[in-house]
């Protein structure tokens, strides 16, 4: 919604119906006239491209449900964002532009990329299945608490 709008979560500088993001947020993602006219003017939104930005407006909405069970999961959100980011691409070819970023490689083998530059370790992560990353027992926790607990 930050990213879509250029707006801050909460401001209290905003008219009272629009201080809280995510509440204004909902009642307009519906609307496509106000949500065309909510969209930062930075990101230059065409038709072509709203659809793309309608599909994030539907997701932000549900990621910001007031009840946690009605939240969708993350592999849910990378599931459907993932077919955007070969529409959002970057038109310049030129790789010294983007930091040296392949975005030739599927997001995984990116992340794992970013991580290995890092010097992290990533034996323990299995980036197709979002769940597994969280290791069965980190270092320092207790033998009686389990990533299970912990979900």
């Amino acid at each position: 919604m930050e990213l879509l709008s250029g707006l801050m979560a909460l401001d209290e500088d905003r008219p009272e119906e629009s201080q809280y993001l995510a509440a204004w947020f909902w009642n307009i993602k519906s609307d496509k006239n106000k949500l065309m006219a909510a969209i930062d003017p930075t990101l230059e939104i065409t038709d072509e491209t709203f659809e793309s930005v309608s599909i994030i407006a539907e997701l932000a909405g549900h990621c910001t449900a007031r009840e946690s069970n009605q939240r969708p999961e993350m592999g849910h959100a990378v599931n459907v964002l993932a077919p955007l980011v070969e529409k959002w691409k970057p038109f310049d070819d030129d790789p010294d532009e983007y930091s040296g970023i392949d975005y030739s490689l599927p997001l995984n083998q990116m992340v794992k990329g970013w991580q290995e530059a890092e010097g992290k370790d990533t034996s323990y992560m299995d980036l197709e299945d979002s769940k597994s990353s969280i290791p069965a027992r980190p270092t320092g926790f207790a033998d009686s608490f389990t990533s299970a607990d912990g979900r």
